[in-house]
């Protein structure tokens, strides 16, 4: 399997809020237990590197709408 990209990972992460907002960690959480289920270790670290994204995105919108 190709590994992804950086510019990958932010726009999966992008996409992944976009379409599960607030309900964007449980759907991480489950794609990683899939993967798991299945032994894809890569496929888990590229979810993993993807929640780490959802997360900081969330934090920079939450600034955001703080100011």
């Amino acid at each position: 399997m190709t590994k992804l990209g950086d510019w990958e990972l932010w726009a999966c992460a992008n996409q992944v809020l976009k379409f599960h907002s607030d309900k964007a960690a449980h759907h991480v959480a489950e794609q990683i237990g899939a993967l798991a289920l299945q032994g894809d270790e890569d496929g888990i670290a590229a979810w993993q590197e993807i929640a780490r994204r959802i997360a900081a995105l969330a934090e920079t919108e939450g600034r955001a709408t703080r100011q």
